[in-house]
């Protein structure tokens, strides 16, 4: 079957050669290290030939002649998502009811974003609630600002996420990075169509993560968004293995078939982390800065409500459609922060170049750079952003964070 050329894949055997690899050079103390990632070499400065073939390829199939421009957009949001079983001998609780796939609509996805909720890695000692956002040494703006732009990139879009499962899928299948691997090489030889999740669901190849009662007490599944079914495993993972369902088990579609205890107790763990942090944000005064759809989710995960509705109301959940963010008062205000950005900006060009021109000593120079006719240039595109309808060209666009300082 002929790869998509919308999305390059290294091949498995490629990168098991880069890891292998990387595993010689990561070393700590005189032993290797147990993730060897961090060392890994870039596998396109690995391995040229493999590149010059997926350009060369994708040339062919688009008839795009050299010296052309070869555009290779990414259409695909695939992150993986750390995984672990309980530890006896330790506090640490579960993170293990995902199977190897699992497709997120935008609130469920941004529960995840906001709490930042991760498994043990073999290479560190913590867990739990400690992704990038969380961590102040790497950010120091308030996480949500980058959730806010994340929310409107999206949005504007359309782009759909996908996760993967690392670690281990259920408390008892150890995968490592086997899923993530994968993943790459799965999407590679599905259609544009096929990578929609609403095909996938209307087909039978996602199937609906639901609630449940076990031992007296409401789990709440549906948090975990949708998951791939075996048909999806016969039909695409089938393109990859020969028998791709002796690979991926029933008990891997479906974690909660291995031990509905650690089932429970792993969805109980990340509940109690969705509104732990989410009160985060409540108690910093960063909620005033969400936008519309972000300030109503976080309400939800911290105090099972917004306005009287919960996360599954049709009114909250319309809060996350392209149509209403582009007609929103909020979106809006990004607009115009975009606008007064951008004059700022032009002013200062301006200011700057004619400073430059007035200073005699600067004439030869100024002259050898075309100073006066890009400072006409400046000039134009101030009038250009400061004109009523500059608003509208921004329409559509991803405008910029309305700052408002916290007090």
């Amino acid at each position: 079957m002929m790869l998509d050329a919308d999305i390059v894949a290294v091949s498995l055997s490629s990168l098991w050669r880069v890891l292998g690899l990387a595993g010689l050079l990561s070393k700590w103390n005189g032993k290797p290290s147990k993730n060897p990632r961090y060392l890994q070499i870039r596998p396109d400065l690995l391995d040229a030939r493999a590149v010059y073939l997926a350009e060369m390829s994708t040339r062919l199939r688009r008839r795009i002649p050299p010296g052309q421009p070869l555009f290779t957009p990414v259409n695909a949001v695939l992150p993986g998502r750390r995984n672990n079983p309980p530890e006896t001998n330790s506090q640490l609780r579960s993170l293990a009811m995902f199977n190897p796939i699992h497709y997120l609509e935008l609130p469920e996805l941004f529960m995840g974003f906001i709490c930042s909720m991760t498994g043990k890695s073999p290479s560190t000692t913590g867990a739990g609630s400690e992704g990038a956002l969380t961590k102040g040494p790497f950010n120091a703006l308030p996480p949500i600002i980058d959730l806010n732009n994340a929310l409107v990139s999206l949005l504007l879009t359309g782009d759909h996420v996908f996760i993967t499962a690392a670690g281990y899928v259920g408390p008892h299948v150890r995968v490592d990075h086997d899923v993530s691997l994968l993943v790459p090489e799965i999407w590679s030889r599905m259609s544009v169509e096929e990578r929609n999740p609403q095909f996938l669901i209307e087909h039978g190849y996602l199937e609906q993560c639901r609630d449940f009662e076990h031992n007296g007490q409401r789990v709440l599944a549906s948090r975990l968004g949708y998951r791939i079914t075996k048909r999806f495993v016969l039909s695409f993972f089938g393109r990859v293995f020969h028998h791709p369902h002796s690979v991926f088990t029933e008990k891997m579609l479906r974690p909660e078939t291995q031990d509905y205890d650690i089932f429970a107790d792993g969805m109980e763990n990340m509940i109690e982390a969705h509104e732990r942090i989410a009160r985060s944000y409540f108690d910093d005064g960063s909620i005033q800065e969400a936008c519309s759809p972000l300030r109503a989710l976080l309400h939800i995960m911290a105090h099972g409500q917004y306005e009287g509705k919960d996360l599954n109301h049709p009114e909250f959940r319309a809060l996350f459609t392209r149509e209403n963010m582009l007609a929103g008062g909020w979106y809006g205000e990004r607009l115009a922060a975009k606008q007064i950005f951008d004059i700022h900006l032009w002013e200062q060009n301006v200011h700057r170049l004619e400073e430059l021109l007035g200073k005699s000593s600067y004439a030869g120079e100024a002259k050898r750079l075309g100073i006066r006719e890009r400072l006409e240039m400046a000039r134009s595109q101030l009038q250009r952003v400061q004109a009523p309808d500059y608003l509208g060209f921004l329409h559509g666009s991803s405008g910029a964070h309305p700052w408002k300082p916290v007090v």
